[in-house]
């Protein structure tokens, strides 16, 4: 702790006098833009150029406080949640709560699955080369911060255009044996959650642990869901400077799905159903194993060995809005459902080893490391299931439509060295070497059966290099470019249906991140901002092409052919206002300009080629603005915040009059208001309320194509919360 008060002072007090730090000091200096003193006006920071075993400078990144966030936790609202980090974008899925579903720069926000998310630094992808969606879903009243690190940081964190997502569990009170934290909260639509942890240190051993139970009825009808999670860390210090770590999480939930609904439906009740059969369920343990010495002043080892066990379970009435899920005239009975199971075996082992050394007159630092993968995951699909109307997963007929393995072995090596000319501007280059192999086997009822086994070779070295100048103590200029890919994944790899075939010549897509900008505090830290311009590059995108074969048969063949650019700036401001005798006001914007297009790639409609160049991207909002203005008296604090969010369209064909079912056509702009207020009192205790979406706005923000079925998608009309903590 003491280490933690001394590095804070350091930066303060190089902020104040602009002097230069002993060399010992120096390489540890927090940033500072996150000053912690009664100036702090935000929830908002940054990395330290060297954390950990990683380096940060000259990339852009956000950690976001969430003990500061005024939001209701147990509504997880994302709009709320990243609020302060500009161009975030929300796709809202699985109902309020369930998950976070996020995306930067016109990327997928589907299950946050071009970012490499993480848990304490733990991998949480369910499989990085089949299915890298994030199905673990931490409650957040379990997280301290969450760091965002955008895709300049791609060396380190290999596949993914997103960059890294890191959520960091509360860690327990070592002053204490035991420590306890509960808190507690009530919603509209039947939500109630209850979060209860334990923690403390008791000689060399600190432990925590938490049990979450959350349970709603949903805003729609039939959509009601129960979740649970679980967590354990168990520490032991072997020495000082050296620790060994063993932790667990557990998250399910099951949640009933309401299906989707046509145009005409949304706008004539919103909260309809369409659907009360279908139900999904994940259920995910991330157990982990981590190894930390810090094995002199200058150089630290980190290992972390960890896996992703689970499945991903539904049972499912498919179809659009205008194929009713009703009862047979003749058998008196309901339709079978379809049953699908994915089960994840996934399992990293990661070393990282960060060296800082002298070089002439300054120092620098060299970050290396190696990292294996062992993925494999077993796909069961189409299976027939009951004609019943609750959560059931038999099936009444023997075998799977589909019933795949995919088998992935990966092993990545990387190197990043921060150079530092003088205590101002740093220079940071980087390689990255991946190299693996994928395998899929297995059969699919409406595929020649010779069509499998399909292999894929992944090799791919990646390059990069960031920029740093600190004007002051506290304000800077960064810049940066490089490489990234996502790997083909399973369903890639896989037709639909019998009319479509799949390039035996997948290659993964690839491409570049490039920003530039400038970040900082200002008048005394009165005022935070971050202003930059980004470009995000991504070829080989998976195209469809109408082919007309040799006996003269048309089918659709799904190969490499699209890349799109995305290019834009983003902003953060946050300025106080006013401060005076314990009253303070504080405002900020956090506003994006994206354009996403295709510069090349096509589709098949009605057996023809459609060209898809010059297209928007899907889900990818010209502009996003989130505003909202806060005033604090002593340890009572209310926000009000705005969002908007530009129209964007759910297809690449940019489809502008809406389809009869509801699967195409353009997600028109909306905009909502939220208010939250949290007061902390008798030094134990916190109470929070809010309303979301006060004026009880009906929108939707995606209409997808895939899970959870074709359509429109309401978000969430007005709710009102309360919670009350406490600690002991």
């Amino acid at each position: 702790m003491h280490r933690w008060i001394c590095v804070v002072a350091a930066a303060a007090w190089r902020s104040a006098f602009a002097q230069d730090l002993p060399d010992s000091i120096h390489v540890h200096t927090l940033s500072p833009v996150k000053v912690e003193s009664k100036a702090q006006i935000g929830e908002i920071s940054r990395l330290g150029d060297v954390a950990e075993t990683y380096i940060f400078s000259g990339k852009k990144n956000e950690v976001l406080d969430v003990g500061k966030i005024n939001v209701g936790y147990a509504e997880k609202t994302g709009r709320q949640i990243f609020a302060k980090i500009p161009g975030v974008f929300v796709y809202d899925m699985d109902g309020t709560g369930n998950q976070i579903n996020v995306s930067t720069r016109g990327l997928n926000p589907h299950r946050s699955w071009e970012y490499n998310v993480r848990q304490n630094h733990v991998v949480l992808n369910s499989d990085v080369y089949a299915y890298p969606a994030a199905h673990y879903s931490p409650p957040l009243e379990s997280v301290s911060r969450i760091e965002l690190v955008r895709g300049t940081g791609a060396l380190q964190y290999g596949a993914g255009f997103g960059g890294m997502l890191n959520y960091v569990v509360k860690s327990p009170d070592t002053t204490k044996k035991i420590g306890f934290e509960s808190l507690n909260s009530v919603a509209s639509f039947g939500l109630f959650a209850s979060y209860n942890a334990v923690g403390g240190k008791i000689g060399r051993w600190k432990y925590y642990t938490y049990y979450y139970k959350r349970v709603s009825e949903g805003y729609r009808e039939n959509s009601r869901s129960d979740t649970e999670a679980q967590f354990a860390s168990l520490e032991y210090v072997v020495r000082p400077g050296m620790s060994l770590k063993a932790e667990w999480g557990r998250s399910t939930y099951l949640y009933q799905i309401p299906g989707p609904l046509t145009d005409s439906m949304f706008y004539a009740n919103a909260r309809a159903s369409t659907r009360s059969r279908n139900f999904y369920s994940p259920e995910i343990h991330v157990p982990s194993l981590h190894f930390d010495w810090r094995m002199s002043a200058n150089t630290r080892l980190n290992v972390i060995a960890s896996a992703v066990l689970g499945t991903r379970k539904s049972v499912m009435f498919f179809g659009t809005a205008l194929r009713p899920d009703t009862l047979d005239r003749t058998t008196g009975t309901y339709l079978p459902r379809q049953v699908d199971i994915d089960r994840y075996n996934s399992y990293t082992v990661e070393a990282r080893l960060l060296h800082q050394y002298r070089m002439g007159a300054s120092r620098h630092a060299l970050a290396a490391g190696v990292r294996y993968i062992d993925n494999r995951l077993r796909r069961f699909q189409l299976g027939k299931g009951t004609t019943g109307t609750d959560y059931d997963l038999r099936l009444t007929a023997p075998g799977w439509g589909r019933d795949l393995q995919n088998k992935t072995r990966n092993v990545a090596v990387f190197v990043e060295n921060t150079f530092n000319p003088t205590q101002r501007f740093s220079l940071n280059a980087g390689f990255r070497m991946e190299a693996g192999i994928t395998d899929v086997t297995g059969k699919v009822a409406y595929y020649p059966d010779d069509s499998l086994p399909t292999r894929v070779r992944h090799v791919f070295p990646l390059f990069g290099l960031t920029l740093q100048y600190k004007f002051d103590g506290a304000n800077k200029v960064y810049a940066g470019v490089c490489q990234a890919y996502r790997p083909v994944v399973l369903a890639d790899m896989v037709p639909a249906n019998a009319l479509e075939y799949v390039d035996k010549n997948l290659k993964d897509a690839r491409g570049e991140n490039a920003e530039a900008g400038v970040a900082g505090a200002l008048f005394k830290n009165r005022m935070l901002y971050d202003a930059s311009v980004f470009t995000l590059r991504y070829d080989h995108r998976i195209a469809a092409v109408s082919v007309v074969s040799d006996d003269g048969r048309t089918y659709i063949l799904r190969t490499n052919g699209g890349t799109t650019l995305s290019f834009g700036a983003e902003l953060f401001l946050e300025v106080k206002l006013i401060e005076a005798r314990g009253f303070s006001v504080a405002a900020f914007t956090s506003t994006a300009y994206l354009n996403a297009r295709y510069i090349r790639g096509s589709a098949v409609i009605n057996g023809e080629n459609r060209s898809l160049t010059g297209n928007r991207l899907e889900a990818a909002p010209t502009w996003t603005t989130r505003n909202g203005i806060g005033f604090y008296y002593k340890n009572l604090s209310v926000t009000i915040q705005h969002n908007y969010v530009g129209e964007s369209f759910s297809d690449a064909l940019n489809t502008r009059e809406p389809k009869k079912d509801g699967t195409a056509g353009p997600v028109p702009a909306y905009d909502l208001w939220d208010v939250n207020a949290s007061w902390r009192f008798a030094q134990r205790f916190a109470l929070r309320a809010g309303v979301s979406n006060v004026f009880n706005r009906q929108y939707f923000t995606l209409r997808p194509a895939m899970y959870p079925g074709p359509g429109i998608w309401p978000s969430d009309g007005r709710s009102f919360y309360a919670s009350l903590g406490f600690n002991l």
